[in-house]
């Protein structure tokens, strides 16, 4: 005769993504954002001189540019947290270290790279260095604040 045993069993419905794929939707969503802040504060950065960093031109083309850096450096986010054994803090730690990141950039790219980039491929309109520029800091704080929500969210 068969016998037949109940057992428990704990099924997951939630759907989440490793931390690079967290780390990307989360950086692109913060880019997007950044990015229609950039267009409406201080449209010539995402219409010249993101496009030129790369010797092309264009508003559509500088947006694609700025989601695609904004992708990578989500990754590289995900990467650094992998790294640090910090995938899951939590939402709000989550944010603040996103926040953190965000100013980071700025402090390495826009402040200081990007000029020097810009010099270097012959941009006429390249700032000096460094670059302090409150609606960059702004935007790159905005950045890492969606970037850490998503990631938190998704991961």
């Amino acid at each position: 005769m068969a016998s037949e045993t109940a057992t428990r069993r704990s099924e997951r419905t939630a759907t989440t993504l490793a931390p690079w794929q967290a780390g990307t939707v989360g950086g692109i969503v913060g880019a997007i954002v950044f990015g229609v802040m950039m267009a409406m504060q201080t449209p010539g950065v995402i219409e010249a001189a993101i496009p030129a960093l790369y010797g092309l031109e264009g508003g559509t083309v500088g947006m694609i540019i700025h989601v695609s850096h904004g992708a990578v450096l989500g990754v590289v986010f995900a990467a650094l947290l992998v790294a640090a054994g910090r995938t899951d803090l939590g939402l709000v730690p989550t944010i603040g270290v996103g926040l953190a990141y965000g100013i980071g950039i700025w402090a390495v790219f826009a402040v200081l790279v990007m000029p020097v980039w810009l010099s270097a491929v012959g941009f006429g309109m390249a700032p000096g260095v460094p670059n302090i520029a409150i609606e960059s800091l702004v935007g790159h704080a905005a950045y890492g604040l969606v970037l850490g929500t998503v990631y938190a969210a998704l991961e």
